[in-house]
């Protein structure tokens, strides 16, 4: 691809394996989108753990850590986003990616339709960053919730939001994902409430 990708169709494209490749690393999609694109490769690994691929043991933990780099990295201002080797050379087999993929499809065609440039004070600095932050602590919490199957799935999903509000200046989603981070958090402090 080689150029920011604008849309989601593009992010599929650039996370859909080569014919032939039985596994797809952090590298290879990075390579396709590029170093300057912090909120797609925040986006990427979001839409995974969207979708059923969340299950897989050590994938929230895995999402959790290259978001967290790549939002701790969009939040202080860096040009370009860098990842450890560690980080780098993580893969998914094609044949789980595929399965992400194929279940992302419908929904990206239609948030795609319905995305424009609006509400862009959403996305400029200084509120870019504070989506950055609130975007790293989301993520920082789902180590510790990846016990509870899917959970982390209700997290990335605002998480994506975000990213794919800052990705495409759409501000409405930037803003829908808070309005479901805010939903997340009165829940979780019901249900602490209710335990108590």
């Amino acid at each position: 691809m080689a150029e920011k990708p604008d849309s989601l169709g593009d992010l599929l494209r650039a996370m859909t394996p080569d014919d032939g490749q039985a596994r797809v690393s952090v590298a290879d999609i990075l390579d396709e989108i590029g170093d300057r694109s912090f909120a797609p490769a925040i986006l990427i690994p979001a839409l995974i753990l969207v979708s059923p691929v969340s299950g897989v043991p050590g994938t929230p933990t895995l999402g959790a850590l290259i978001i967290l780099s790549c939002a701790l990295q969009g939040l202080v201002g860096r040009r370009h986003l860098w990842l450890p080797g560690v980080l780098r050379r993580r893969s998914l087999s094609a044949h789980r990616m595929c399965r992400a993929i194929a279940f992302l499809q419908r929904p990206a065609a239609w948030i795609d339709r319905h995305s424009q440039a609006r509400l862009h004070l959403l996305t400029g600095i200084p509120l870019r960053q504070l989506a950055f932050a609130m975007i790293a602590a989301t993520a920082l919490t789902w180590p510790f919730l990846e016990l509870l199957p899917f959970v982390t799935s209700f997290g990335a999903g605002a998480v994506s939001l975000i990213a794919f509000g800052l990705m495409t200046r759409d501000g409405a989603y930037v803003l829908a994902g808070y309005v479901v981070l805010a939903v997340m958090v009165l829940a979780g402090a019901g249900v602490v409430a209710g335990v108590t």
